[in-house]
């Protein structure tokens, strides 16, 4: 289970729920559903560190949730 914050959304635009981890930069998917939406980012937010690990680039540990926005 990711402990990453994620942001979710309707995009009119894409037609479709996008989700977002702000603390893993520009790590995104989207989905017909909010539940698609949430299983594909976490799939792509474990391949963004999995990448980041093997690139010796720093992982960000997860903060939790945001205080204010």
């Amino acid at each position: 289970m990711m402990k990453y914050e994620i942001i979710l959304y309707w995009s009119n635009e894409d037609n479709a729920y996008i989700a977002e981890v702000p603390e893993l930069s520009g790590c995104m998917a989207d989905g017909a559903t909010a539940g698609d939406a949430l299983a594909n980012v976490e799939i792509i937010a474990n391949e963004w560190i999995q990448t980041a690990q093997e690139l010796g680039r720093e992982v960000p540990q997860p903060k939790g949730r945001l205080k204010y926005a």
